[in-house]
């Protein structure tokens, strides 16, 4: 907004992450038909899920992602969580303020960060909005004002996609479909609302660098510069562990907008809920000591189990004291 014309230091990655950006430009021609769009209509249907299923299946297990079309979400519902995001990012720095908390009280409902500024070696042109939903919601006045009506409403609609997404993928490793919802991770969901403004050095430095998804599933929504007929759709380490490496979280990242239009992005992760509470001196998220590893129908003499068993509050407090690639 200032009208800078050079970045910041701080902001300037090391040379060779910025070589890996520049030969990624020069050797990579985007190719919509990469990622499969997966019709969605008819997957309640006893003729077409079977279809359905093998194509949900067979994505995770080549490249980690797949979009889905025709999920019934409205496309009026879509543009005002976009408008929602772009809104909030762009109210006053005074306004947002409030909200710039995450990296000390993660145990906030909502917090504004750029989430591991702390633990990279330089930072992301971006800001990111996070929102905490279920089973315990935060208090809603906690909420953004500007983005509580629609936080509330992606949040609902989100939450029936990913519960059908994760029978299916459930079905497709031949598990019974409500496998992950008794596992409680249709309730463990993270909003996130992600703001990439102009940069005008975009060679040096990354939206947001590579890095894989800690949460079972990750449903993204993007504005106009991606479209919003359909939802990306990646799979996290964590279902990567459960499915013993049949289903593959893959590195992915954001380049800087060189565009001179800020793009946005909103997010929801799911991951197991933090019902069974216990205490956390630190105020960080506390969350269910259970242990989580590969489900024991896929371990076999032919494929022994790929992962140790592990518990979520381990994994995450290892997450948030690490840059994210």
């Amino acid at each position: 907004d200032s009208g800078i014309t050079t970045i910041p230091r701080f902001f300037i990655h090391p040379p060779d992450a910025l070589s890996a950006i520049r030969r990624s430009k020069l050797n990579t021609k985007p190719d919509p038909d990469i990622i499969p769009i997966i019709d969605f209509s008819g997957a309640d249907s006893e003729q077409l899920r079977p279809t359905i299923v093998e194509k949900i299946a067979r994505a995770p297990r080549e490249i980690g992602f797949f979009q889905v079309g025709n999920h019934g979400i409205g496309a009026d519902v879509l543009e005002r969580v976009i408008g929602a995001v772009k809104g909030f990012q762009e109210l006053p720095p005074a306004v947002k303020a409030q909200f710039y908390d995450y990296l000390r009280d993660r145990s906030r409902g909502v917090s504004f960060s750029n989430v591991d500024i702390f633990h990279s070696t330089a930072a992301s042109w971006r800001d990111t909005l996070v929102m905490r939903r279920g089973p315990t919601l935060p208090e809603l006045d906690e909420f953004p004002e500007i983005r509580r009506r629609e936080a509330l409403e992606w949040s609902q609609h989100v939450k029936q996609i990913g519960e059908l997404l994760m029978g299916l993928l459930c079905e497709g490793l031949g598990l019974a479909t409500g496998r992950m919802k008794e596992m409680t991770f249709i309730d463990g969901r993270m909003m996130i609302g992600n703001y990439y403004p102009y940069c005008p050095q975009p060679d040096l430095t990354v939206g947001i660098p590579f890095h894989t998804d800690p949460g079972a599933l990750a449903i993204l929504l993007q504005d106009h510069h991606g479209g919003l007929q359909s939802l990306v759709v990646d799979i996290g380490d964590v279902f990567e562990i459960l499915s013993n490496d049949e289903y593959k979280s893959m590195d992915h990242r954001a380049l800087a907008n060189s565009s001179r239009e800020a793009r946005v992005s909103a997010v929801v992760f799911f991951a197991p809920s933090d019902r069974d509470r216990f205490p956390c001196p630190t105020r960080q998220f506390a969350m269910p000591n259970r242990l989580l590893g590969p489900f024991p129908e896929l371990i076999s003499p032919e494929k022994p189990a790929r992962f140790r068993q592990f518990t979520r509050a381990d994994y995450i407090n290892r997450f948030y004291t690490k840059q994210l690639d």
